[in-house]
């Protein structure tokens, strides 16, 4: 597969900086979007078109709920469903994604408000890679390494590339303080499926949507 790197994805925290606040990104091959719900244990919920409409559904429906549901939106891209979670982490939560993975391979990323992210690389429902994409020193699964040096090419700083604060230099310009820790993981998951993502297609692409249990 072509490998971009993290340069080719900065469009995502300049264009949808709402939702790259807090989200979740997950691609499935082979499965569809209602396939997908069915393996989350989850319910039916309106269709909604761009990214801007499911943040706000998304974030109406946890008020709604009073906290207890979390918002999917899904659609098909190819051999693969995209879903997308504002404020969510049901892709990166094993206890859902490994079973969910079953005959299939789930690539997931996330971040929160908070700082906290994660990466996520399983293989019918074994976890081949989880890491935190700030810290990428840090790596657990059957294959931790197997990627290293596709990690490096897209844009991940380690500690051994000088000190490592979580925020690495930016490749193009070499200022200090750039965190690409979000674009190199929309890199390294565009490595792993083949799945490019585009602003347009974020913009104007019409989701199926569900809804999950917040656990």
């Amino acid at each position: 597969m072509t490998t971009t790197t993290a340069a080719d994805h900065t469009w995502f925290e300049e264009r949808f900086p709402d939702l790259a606040e807090a989200y979740c990104v997950t691609l499935v091959r082979g499965l569809t979007p209602a396939e997908l719900l069915r393996r989350l244990a989850g319910r039916a919920e309106p269709a909604l078109t761009g990214t801007d409409a499911v943040v706000e559904a998304a974030f109406d429906l946890v008020r709604a709920s009073e906290g207890r549901r979390q918002l999917l939106a899904m659609a098909s891209v190819g051999d693969w469903t995209l879903l997308i979670e504002p404020n969510g982490y049901t892709g990166v939560t094993e206890d859902r994604a490994l079973p969910a993975s079953a005959g299939t391979r789930w690539v997931s990323h996330f971040v929160n408000i908070n700082g906290l992210d994660a990466f996520l690389w399983a293989e019918d429902t074994v976890r081949r890679l989880w890491f935190e994409p700030c810290f990428p020193d840090e790596r657990w699964g059957t294959t931790p390494d197997e990627l290293l040096d596709v990690m490096r090419g897209v844009g991940f700083s380690f500690d051994d590339d000088g000190e490592n604060d979580g925020e690495p230099d930016d490749p193009d310009t070499g200022d200090p303080g750039t965190d690409l820790s979000v674009p190199a993981a929309f890199a390294l998951a565009q490595h792993l499926t083949g799945v490019a993502l585009t602003p347009e297609l974020l913009e104007g692409t019409t989701f199926t949507c569900g809804s999950v249990e917040v656990r």
